[in-house]
């Protein structure tokens, strides 16, 4: 099964939730409690029980950090880090980046600040007075440092090896290659290799891969972390890109057992059927061939998928279900020659989408894909 609950479930609302359904209905509350774990995705009342109180201990809400009343140290990693919500940008990372320039002690007294920055130097000194440090939760999400490395995306220059100094100084030090969390209590698990790999429904210029993420991912894969990583999948399926894909396969994704995730969170947690028929169906529906070629070559079915063969659209305004038209959508993934073909075959760029009253240039604004708004705003002018 899959858990559909919502974002930070609550214990105590689901038994309301099961106590109206049992005074409207007439029914043994047994039975409400039933139908409410059923509505869910649970077996029963017992399964839905054990994964929220599993669930209480796993979950962080970054978005819910009221990050004016933290110490620097630990605004410092909040703006470091990838949240997975509306407020992911550049310009974050960026004022981290300028906190840590006008105050470069922080890394020197705090051991997650040291790993957000890359700071082997930093690290080394920490782990060397507190090697329990390595799998010690703090910072604002109150996750060990080795969470803090692979979620930073701040712009401080640093190499391949300066990284994996850092990353296999925590891992030496016994940080699990397998760490991670429970995003609002959802029941897909933000792994190291989640943040690692990046990306996801704000788009790469708002939540983008690790600079390194091809040698950190390979690192972390080697020292153990398993490649059925269902957080990754879904993130990076929106582009055509496969190289998470590729190296994900060579450490044995196809066929792995059970992941450490899969063990403790159990039915809560997709099948891979479940896993393999959504990439299977995004790849179909999008065009994305190669993949479901990728995919078939490892020896998964894809028999039943139907390609579709983008086409130019024969009306350039026209409008999805939610309004945009493809001009919205070439401007979303920063898609230049389509932009160029679109405009040449007459797409308004006044035009604004249903759902949230914007332009494409909007839209490109806010994907922070710059050459895309740049292009928009020639035309407008």
């Amino acid at each position: 099964m899959a858990s559909t609950l919502p974002t930070n479930p609550s214990l105590d609302k689901l038994r309301v939730e099961a106590r109206h359904l049992q005074r409207a209905n007439g029914i043994a509350l047994h039975a409400a409690q039933f139908a409410v774990a059923r509505r869910y995705g649970f077996t029963g009342w017992p399964a839905l029980v054990h994964y929220l109180r599993l669930a209480a201990d796993l979950s962080v809400d970054p978005g819910a950090v009221d990050e004016d009343a933290l110490d620097p140290a630990d605004r410092f990693c909040s703006w470091a880090s990838l949240r997975y919500d509306e407020a992911d940008a550049p310009p974050r990372w960026r004022a981290a980046a300028d906190l840590l320039a006008a105050d470069p002690g922080l890394v020197d007294r705090s051991i997650w600040c040291a790993a957000a920055a890359s700071d082997s130097t930093a690290l080394a000194d920490h782990l060397a007075r507190r090697p329990a440090l390595a799998n010690t939760g703090g910072g604002p999400f109150g996750w060990v440092p080795l969470m803090y490395l692979c979620y930073s995306r701040i712009p401080l220059g640093r190499s391949a090896n300066d990284v994996l100094t850092a990353a296999t100084l925590l891992l030496d030090a016994g940080a699990d290659p397998n760490g991670g969390y429970l995003w609002c209590g959802m029941s897909t698990p933000f792994t190291l290799l989640t943040g690692v790999f990046g990306e996801g429904e704000q788009g790469p210029r708002r939540q983008p891969r690790h600079p390194h993420a091809t040698e950190l991912a390979t690192l972390l894969l080697h020292r153990g972390a398993h490649p059925v990583d269902q957080q990754t999948l879904y993130n990076r399926m929106f582009r055509p890109d496969d190289s998470h894909l590729e190296l994900l396969f060579a450490y044995g994704l196809a066929d792995a057992g059970p992941s450490p995730w899969e063990r403790r969170l159990g039915e809560a947690m997709e099948t891979r059927e479940q896993l393999w028929q959504r990439q299977i169906h995004w790849a179909a529906e999008h065009g994305f061939g190669d993949r479901l070629d990728l995919i078939a070559r490892h020896g998964i079915d894809v028999s039943g998928a139907d390609l579709v063969v983008p086409g130019f659209p024969d009306d350039p305004n026209v409008r999805d279900d939610e309004g945009a038209t493809p001009l919205h959508q070439a401007a979303w993934a920063g898609d230049l020659p389509l932009i160029r073909r679109l405009l040449e075959a007459g797409a308004d760029t006044s035009i604004a989408d249903g759902r949230f009253g914007s332009t494409p240039l909007q839209w490109a604004e806010h994907a922070f894909q710059t050459e895309a708004a740049d292009l928009l705003r020639e035309t407008i002018r």
